[in-house]
């Protein structure tokens, strides 16, 4: 039986897609889900559909029983990712779980990136466990440089996309393709105990800017911006600024290279290329 956690989000809905369409009985697969009635579609399909909440740890353990394959998806929520996966870590214990995967950041070992500190504990939480495990370190989601997070229209009417990013490289990957790589470790016979880095071709924010003008027809050119500067910005459009420097920050760190990696895991896994940037352009901007 597999289980993935965080099943209604974006990601952990993916991953059951993958799953189902290689083969696997809806049967074996539990969504381990918060709220039981948003994954009522995936019952509808068969999927086993288990109340497993992060901040009720009573939840946890009888939702991972009988499991053979754990999918651990961290919640979104900034400073709280932690102390969850401790949690779940916790219950696959005592539910004698045989592996765990755990959904992480791409060079989470090295990475700088303030983001990135809780999946370090997270990844050390699991190893002191003494649980058989596979770290997914996604590459960041190409769909977050292309619009997802709501400042495409502004920046194509303006003509200026902003950041803090540089020159550096972003090995994005777009989540279909960490979804298949993610059902191919669950139902595969890979190594244990190992690290997969997971990031596709790399591009620049210059690049994400190129692809949409070139797209769209539309001048669009990127302006980098002191990481002070920008946070600021952020600020002044109506972001909370505690979280306008995490942004900044997170933005910042492709300049120091945490956002990239060389390896081919990704491409191995899935057995493909990865999806090309321009592709993910061409969805967001159908999505407008």
């Amino acid at each position: 039986m597999i289980t993935i956690t965080a099943a209604t989000g974006q990601l952990g809905r993916l991953v059951i897609a993958e799953l189902l369409e290689s083969g696997v009985p809806a049967s074996e697969i539990v969504a381990a889900v918060r709220n039981p009635q948003k994954a009522a579609d995936l019952a509808e399909r068969g999927v086993q559909v288990r109340h497993a909440d992060y901040d009720q740890p009573e939840t946890l353990e009888p939702a991972f029983a009988g499991t053979g394959k754990l999918l651990l998806i961290p919640s979104a929520i900034y400073g709280q990712r932690f102390p969850q996966m401790k949690t779940a870590v916790q219950a696959a214990v005592a539910a004698h779980v045989p592996l765990v995967a755990y959904a992480s950041f791409v060079n989470a070992a090295t990475s700088t990136l303030r983001l990135a500190d809780e999946h370090k504990q997270a990844e050390a939480c699991i190893r002191e466990s003494g649980l058989p495990f596979v770290f997914l370190r996604n590459g960041a989601y190409t769909e977050l440089y292309c619009g997802e997070l709501g400042d495409l229209a502004p920046a194509l009417e303006s003509g200026r996309m902003i950041g803090s990013g540089g020159n550096g490289k972003i090995s994005g990957a777009a989540r279909p393709d960490l979804a298949a790589a993610a059902a191919a470790v669950l139902t595969g016979d890979g190594p244990v105990n190992t690290a997969y880095e997971l990031g596709g071709e790399a591009f620049t924010l210059v690049d994400v800017a190129a692809e949409f003008a070139a797209q769209s027809g539309k001048p669009l050119v990127y302006q980098d911006l002191p990481v002070e500067e920008y946070a600021k910005t952020l600020v002044g459009w109506g972001v909370p600024e505690p979280f306008a420097d995490l942004l900044a920050d997170t933005s910042f760190a492709i300049s120091r290279g945490d956002w990239h990696t060389g390896s081919t895991d990704l491409q191995q896994l899935i057995g493909r290329p990865a999806t090309p940037l321009a592709n993910v352009v061409t969805a967001a901007l159908k999505a407008l």
